[in-house]
């Protein structure tokens, strides 16, 4: 039977497309060898720069974020290198897992997926490695399946402190555009992230964000690479062009989405999901329920994982909950798995919006006979109805 009313996507990506952006994209395609298509390549290519914040060289590869975490870790390290990674959660483990698969070496540091990665930690790590076998340390900044982020910028100083040369890699597939992201600043070697997240973008795009030190490094380095050469495409990318076909109406929408994340400024856009993030906790702290993410400053703008009560599947719940409220929640990944939903509150959304989907959740709740308390949606209301004053003071 057909449900009237818009679906409600509240997975933490892909995030719903802006009407602005499924317009770009609806556009004709055009000759990505002609002389109309260097405006657009450049365009690109530039503004992805002020969303990194960097100045230095940023990729863009037609693949999904997987992909650039191939090329990051193949453009920067050559065969039985050692990597020290920080298992965050699902995501983290993945980069691991892809690692050791391409013949690389990976230490990973355990987390209790309740928080992000600890800086002293990698620190202690880093000085017990006196002979600099480690080549880089690769951290998630936000955990997709924990909601948590961890903190880039202390990271980057634990490594200084210890006076290691490993490269800083980081993913932030999740986080960029959503959260504060500060690629030159903190000192990062090399940045993952994708388009279908706080880019507001369908699948389909990736980027690296590289610092001049990874770039000479990748010159030296003997990982087999094609596709995913960094040095193919510095030239192209030169005057706006690559060197294979890119994905042309994807590079449409990802300018509008630039122009449109700069109309707003990137302060706002992040303060704005922090705020829905605070919202979402309090909602669920007003539930009764858990938050995975157990680490105070850790907790995520972009999602917040909830904790379903001891034998209550988090699967059945979110199963009833769209069967009658057509709204789709993520589910726990892998260790977490039917144990925690997750919320997805990014991209272009707003205060009625959350409250929305706050609400379709609550009467999941109820519809599926989990243990709560009512009232979760409305002290988020009240949240939001307290902080509304100082959100358009800031402005």
């Amino acid at each position: 039977m057909r449900q009237a009313g818009r679906h409600f996507l509240q997975i933490p990506g892909p995030s719903a497309v802006p009407d602005r952006i499924l317009k770009a994209i609806g556009q004709q395609t055009i000759d990505h060898r002609g002389p109309d298509f260097a405006d657009v390549g450049k365009k690109a290519l530039d503004g992805m720069k002020s969303i990194f914040k960097t100045q230095q060289h940023v990729f863009i590869f037609p693949s999904s974020g997987t992909g650039a975490w191939e090329a990051a870790l193949v453009n920067t390290l050559s065969p039985g290198d050692r990597v020290l990674m920080f298992e965050t959660g699902h995501f983290a483990a993945m980069w691991t897992k892809m690692a050791r698969k391409i013949g690389l070496e990976p230490e990973c540091l355990e987390g209790d997926w309740r928080g992000g990665a600890e800086p002293d930690r990698i620190e202690a790590r880093l000085r017990e490695d006196t002979h600099h076998q480690i080549k880089a340390v690769c951290v998630v900044h936000n955990e997709t399946s924990t909601g948590s982020v961890s903190p880039i910028g202390e990271i980057r100083k634990a490594i200084d402190a210890t006076g290691h040369p490993a490269l800083l890699m980081v993913d932030s597939i999740s986080g960029l555009a959503s959260i504060d992201f500060r690629f030159d600043e903190w000192g990062v070697d090399v940045c993952v992230s994708g388009s279908q997240k706080g880019l507001m973008l369908p699948p389909g795009l990736s980027f690296n964000a590289v610092s001049e030190k990874a770039l000479v490094r990748s010159k030296s380095v003997t990982m087999p690479r094609s596709y995913w050469d960094w040095q193919d495409m510095i030239g192209p990318n030169e005057t706006g062009y690559f060197p294979y076909t890119p994905g042309t109406n994807l590079l449409y929408g990802l300018n509008e989405a630039i122009d449109m994340l700069h109309e707003e400024g990137l302060d706002n856009v992040f303060a704005r999901h922090a705020r829905h993030g605070a919202a979402t906790r309090t909602a669920v702290r007003a539930w009764g329920l858990e938050v995975l993410c157990a680490r105070q400053g850790d907790e995520s703008g972009v999602l917040t994982a909830v904790m379903t009560p001891q034998g209550h599947s988090a699967d059945a719940f979110r199963a009833i909950t769209l069967k009658h409220y057509d709204i789709s929640l993520g589910n726990g990944l892998s260790k977490v798995a039917d144990k925690v939903f997750r919320i997805g509150h990014l991209g272009d959304f707003n205060d009625l919006m959350l409250m929305a989907t706050l609400s379709g959740v609550e009467m999941g709740l109820a519809k599926a006979g989990v243990p709560h308390e009512s009232g979760g949606a409305q002290a988020a209301m009240d949240y939001l109805k307290e902080t509304t004053e100082e959100r358009f003071a800031a402005e």
